[in-house]
């Protein structure tokens, strides 16, 4: 039968999806002027209610806070979420309760740049189905800066280690590994000549669909740095497969799809409803966009299906073996 369609675009690789980014902050009032009023973000209403860690929602994914030491994560987080003179009101609107700390935005050609009170950065985009897939709300990639001359290196890794679809590519900002980690969201690896600060303890999470294959190789290359529990394991250093050399450090918090946390159903609020132009129903955000996957296949006159005489005279002779 002729296929029409390329299968190969809707495999993901073996990572499925990157729910978390984990940092930790020293003062969850800031933080939610930055994370919740600023940027528009969701506070779990359900997990971790009290003053010792904080659960933002974004889209499908989410930003862990837990109280302590900032950590800050190496490069800059990607955010997708609509309307941007609303982003920049808001963020005007929390410029004074933020001035004695690292917070600052700025608008640029396609996106808005804007830095936390202790110096995690983000770019937020609007909504762009070509680039970014039917989101109007989420993480689409985190960027991190490495060292000159370990793109390929990194690249390898995660494709030969993790099973992930990874490739090298190179523009104007130079030479980057891409990792896909979940439909249209990747992890991009882009080498600078820049000084980077060293690892501090920021940590990212991803499903896995093969759990213990990856987990087999890594311990193999002894980079097994916690067994967390039946459904979770985690390591640090991306390493050269042929010298052992680290090329980069970032602890991976890796999850079996058996997790009882995949794909938990996130609530998210829609920044724009206030008690003063209040819509009935519109509190909460649906975060996709309408998605499809196109015509059927079905034909007009089913008895012109490419099967269609062999499942007819299977089915006449089912009827006339009932009737015997």
């Amino acid at each position: 039968m002729e296929n029409p369609f390329n299968r190969d675009a809707e495999s993901l690789g073996n990572v499925t999806f990157l729910e978390h980014l984990n940092v930790e902050i020293p003062n969850q009032a800031l933080a939610s002027d930055f994370y919740l009023m600023g940027c528009g973000f969701t506070r779990d209403p359900y997990l971790f209610p009290g003053t010792n860690n904080m659960w933002v929602n974004i889209g499908k994914s989410q930003i862990h806070m837990p109280t302590g030491e900032p950590l800050v994560f190496r490069g800059h987080v990607g955010i997708v979420t609509p309307d941007r003179e609303q982003l920049l009101n808001r963020f005007q609107g929390v410029k004074s309760n933020l001035k004695d700390t690292k917070f600052k935005f700025k608008e640029h050609n396609d996106h808005v740049r804007a830095t936390c009170p202790w110096g995690n950065k983000f770019r937020f985009y609007e909504p762009d189905v070509e680039r970014f897939g039917k989101i109007n709300l989420g993480v689409p990639f985190v960027e991190f800066t490495v060292p000159p001359d370990t793109a390929m290196g990194i690249c390898r890794f995660y494709r030969e280690i993790l099973g992930a679809k990874a490739e090298v590519k190179g523009n104007g900002e130079g030479k980057a590994a891409y990792v896909t980690v979940g439909i249209k969201q990747c992890l991009i690896f882009r080498e600078t000549d820049k000084k980077l600060k060293a690892f501090d303890g920021h940590h990212l999470q991803v499903y896995v669909e093969d759990f213990g294959g990856p987990h087999d190789k890594l311990a193999k290359l002894d980079l097994i740095t916690e067994e967390s529990d039946r459904c979770q394991y985690r390591f640090e250093d991306i390493v050269d497969l042929d010298t052992g050399k680290v090329l980069f450090t970032i602890e991976h918090e890796v999850r079996s799809m058996t997790h009882p946390l995949y794909a938990r159903p996130l609530v998210n609020r829609n920044p724009a409803q206030t008690n003063r132009n209040y819509i009935w129903g519109g509190d909460s955000w649906v975060y996709n966009l309408p998605d499809t996957v196109g015509p059927s296949g079905r034909q007009a006159d089913p008895l012109k299906a490419p099967k269609a005489p062999t499942i007819a005279k299977r089915r006449a002779l089912r009827a006339q073996q009932a009737t015997v």
